[in-house]
Order: structure tokens, then sequence, then C-alpha cells
């Protein structure tokens, strides 16, 4: 027997051998993403299907894998796991003025929720879905949305496909959506800088969970809390205790993950308020006692739901003394104002002689009408909803007009002891001093930037360190985006079953 027909043997023995452990056929996964984060109560209108596909008509192929940092993470380590063949299904990739936007129309979800389960239906056999989802979508007479998402997949594909969403931690979720899909991977950071790891870990489960590696026992917790976005920075106590305990668990018990929402209360759904979702392998003692640990600590260190910051003339005298005091650059959080049209903050600040401060932004789409670089200006922008207080009267020079913040035509305004204000077509969250270089503007000229952001504008301002003052402003009444979750005219959900509004039923 020659060397050269050993070696065959052993070969075809080898192969023999491994054929039940390699796959003969790569795992086919669905991927899909429908995210939005609804306010309600903001006046932009309700979302049609035009407001999906003004910037960006929907993805679909490797334009969808590489959308978004959720996506990307996902589909880069599924594909290192290996042999995966991803299905990307035709997907909405964002609303023309974000958040600032109010009730989707259920014609518009059906529209585009029915585009991807035609494909998914004609892409029939798959061996798991993903979903790129957020949590707070609001829907007129869908009261879950993202559980409608996942159920409406589950009909597809049958009770044995594993299903995986990402979520943002802002996200309103109740038990709905883990009755339908396997896994629930919600961010643990806000700002969002671990969404990329979250769809990677969908990625890593869902593979296990395909392959019969890993089978999702779940339990779902609410205790009770509501909290307006801004005081859920994780950069502070007990907000990051809540999630350092989160991520001690998975550190602990290996397979189990565990995933807490915050909430978002700007969307008037039934499912408000804090989550706690946790997945194990096969253990269901161990997900509810992880569950029942996670919703009694929550409740133990609930005072985090009362937020208390100053009104905009007693945050000029903060800033006054910054500024004294050479703590500069001051970062202002205007955190209320959603349709970006409030002019509080800057009529506080100009009344109290504030210079070289940039406002960025304002929205003020009929002043953009009406300008071309270069022109003298003498208008009032903003404050043309309740919630905006009323117009401000600029008088300057346009200093910018053109493409920028991710807007065709922005304009900058240069006005009074070297101030700047940026005017938008819609809601603007500037998270990063770089993104106001345009043209001959330098950031760096301005001692105080004043931002339509609750927290994500750390990023770039605090958490860096750029800014060596940040201070948080409350806004007058009316109430849109405040800490004063009751001056909202809620219909779906009862305040007196959430603290710090009341008790919930489970703990009275």
């Amino acid at each position: 027997m020659t060397r050269t027909t050993v070696a065959t043997i052993l070969g075809l023995v080898f192969l023999w051998g491994c054929s039940e452990t390699v796959p003969t056929e790569p795992l086919r996964i669905a991927v899909a993403k429908f995210s939005h984060e609804t306010c309600t109560f903001c006046p932009g209108g309700d979302i049609e299907i035009a407001d999906w596909i003004q910037y960006s008509e929907p993805l679909t192929g490797e334009e969808l894998l590489a959308s978004g940092s959720y996506i990307r993470g996902f589909t880069k380590r599924a594909r290192e796991l290996g042999d995966v063949e991803l299905i990307p299904l035709t997907s909405p990739i964002g609303v023309f003025g974000g958040s600032s936007r109010s009730w989707h129309t259920k014609a518009t979800f059906d529209h585009f929720l029915d585009q991807m389960i035609a494909e998914l239906e004609d892409a029939m056999p798959v061996d798991a879905v993903y979903l790129a989802l957020h949590g707070a979508m609001a829907v007129r007479d869908v009261p879950r949305p993202e559980a409608e998402i996942a159920r409406r997949f589950r009909e597809v594909v049958g009770p044995d496909v594993p299903i995986a969403g990402t979520f943002d931690l802002h996200g309103n979720e109740d038990a709905e959506f883990l009755r339908w899909a396997e896994f629930a991977f919600v961010t643990k950071r806000y700002p969002h800088y671990d969404a990329y790891i979250q769809g990677e870990r969908a990625a890593r489960a869902l593979r296990l969970a395909a392959t019969g590696e890993y089978t999702s026992t779940t339990a779902t917790r609410k205790p009770g809390v509501i909290t307006p976005t801004v005081v859920q920075w994780t950069g502070d106590s007990p907000s990051m205790d809540i999630m350092e305990r989160a991520r001690r668990w998975e550190a602990r018990e290996d397979d189990a993950y565990v995933s807490v929402f915050y909430g978002y209360p700007w969307s008037d759904v039934p499912d408000v308020g804090a989550t706690v979702h946790v997945m194990t392998n096969g253990d269901q003692a161990l997900a509810d006692r992880i569950a029942d640990d996670m919703d009694e600590f929550i409740w133990r260190v609930r005072e985090f739901a009362v937020g208390d910051y100053p009104q905009p003339e007693e945050a000029a005298r903060i800033v006054q003394k910054a500024i004294a005091a050479g703590e500069t650059p001051v970062a202002v959080g205007d955190h209320s104002d959603r349709p970006g049209d409030a002019t509080h903050i800057l009529k506080a600040f100009v009344a109290a002689g504030i210079g070289k401060v940039l406002y960025g932004t304002i929205t003020s789409p009929e002043t953009l009408d009406a300008i071309t670089e270069g022109d003298t200006f003498d208008m009032e922008i903003g404050g043309f909803t309740p919630s905006g207080g009323t117009p401000a009267r600029i008088q300057g020079t346009v200093t910018y007009f053109g493409e920028g913040l991710g807007y065709e035509r922005v304009a900058a305004i240069s006005f009074g002891d070297g101030n700047l204000v940026f005017i938008t077509p819609a809601y603007s969250q500037v998270l990063y001093p770089e993104r106001f270089r345009l043209g001959s503007i330098d950031p760096d000229d301005y001692d105080v930037f004043v931002l339509k952001s609750r927290v994500h504008f750390r990023r770039g301002f605090d958490e860096a360190g750029y800014a060596k003052t940040i201070v948080i402003v409350e806004a007058p009444e009316p109430f849109v985006g405040t800490t004063f979750l009751d001056a909202l005219p809620y219909e779906h959900v009862n305040l007196e079953n959430y603290y710090p509004y009341g008790t919930p039923p489970h703990r009275r």
C-alpha cells in the first residue's frame, strides 16, 4: 500500500468521523431593522411613509448590513463565527425629524412590516432571525409594536427558529416581546457606546440557539419606576450601579443575559417604565432569581427617578461663574426641548450678557427659506411650539449657509458678543464639537455650547474631556420633555402605578 493510498484512507476516516459535527449547509439568518424612538406628545404630526423615505429609500443587501452600530456588530460577529448566510430584508432607515416626531400611523407601520414579511416568506427556510429595533416605537392602534414585529416574524418562521432583538435602553417593553422571541439585548451604557457589542452578542446567541446549544428560558420584571431620560445617564450612580449589577450577574453565571430597559416616558404606551429581561440556558429558576434581584435593586435605588435642574435664568448665573473661574468650555444641555425650537436659554443668556456662545441648534425651517449666505440677518427664530416659548429676534450676519449636521440646508448666524446660532429644519442633537466645523466656523472659538440633548452630548463634550463644566437646564412650562412627567396628558398610562408618582400595584 502506497503512502498516498494510506493518507487517502485516513482522510476519509477523519471526514466520516467528523460528519456529525461539521454543518453541511450554512446557517441562514434573516436580518431586518425597524427602529424609532417616538415622542407621542411632540407636535410634529403623525409619521407617514414619506417621512421614512425623505432622506433615504429603505436599505437592503450589504447597505443594510453596514447600517448602524447594532447591525454592523451583528454582521461582523456572525461572519466571524463562520458558515452563515445573512439574508437582509428591505428596511427603512430613519425618520425626518428623528425622535421629535409623533405617532406612526398604522398604515405606515404595516407598509414596511408587510414588505419585510413578504421577503421573509420568499426567503424561507431560515435558521434564525435578527431584528434591530429600538423599543420605544409608538404606533396608533398597535400597543406593543416591537412585540408585534416579533409575532409577525414568528408566524412565518414557525416555533423552532430562534429570534433575537437588539434594543436601546430607552425602550418600552414588557413580557410580550419575549413571548415571541428568544433574546432581547439592550445597551447598558447611555450614551450608547455598546450598541455594536449588543449586535455581536445577538449573533453569538442566535448561533448557539440555532445549533441546539442554547435553549432560551426567560424571566421579565417591571419594577414600577418611570424616569425621564436625562436621569438615565449611566456615568453616574445609581444608574451606573444598576447596569453594573446586570453585568455582574452575566459575569457570574455562564450563558446568562441580563437586559435592563429604563423606558421612554414620552411614548404614551402601556408598557412604559423600567423593565428587566433575563435569559438563561434552560434554567428557569436561575432566570427568576436574577430577575427578582434586579427588580428589587432598581426599586431600592428608585430615588434616581427624580431630577432637579436649574431653570434658564439660574443656569445663566452658573455659566457666568464658570466663565469667571476659567472653567471653560461650558456644555449646556437643553434636555427638555424635543421639537428643538425652544428659545428659553438663548434669551436668558443674551439678557445676562454672556458672550462667545454657540447655540446648536434652533429648529426654524421657515427661516431657512428666507436667507442666503453673507446676508445681514434680522429675523425671529424658533418658538413656534407651545414648549418652545416665543420667537427670539436675532440681528447679525449669515456666516454659513449650506449642507451640514445631516441636513441639506443649515444656517449659522453670527450675532452679539461673539455668539453663533445654528438654524436647522428639524430637531438636531449634536454630539461632538467638530460637527460645528463648517465653512470658516471654528468651535474652539467659543466658551459655551448650548446643545439640544439630554445625555448623548456627553460623548464629545464631557466624557471625551472637552468641556470643563456641564450644566443641565430645565425648561419653563408647558412641559413636553421635562422631568415633570405628571404634566403630560397620558391616555394609556396611569402614573399612580409608577414611582415617583405613586406605588406599583404589586408593591402595595
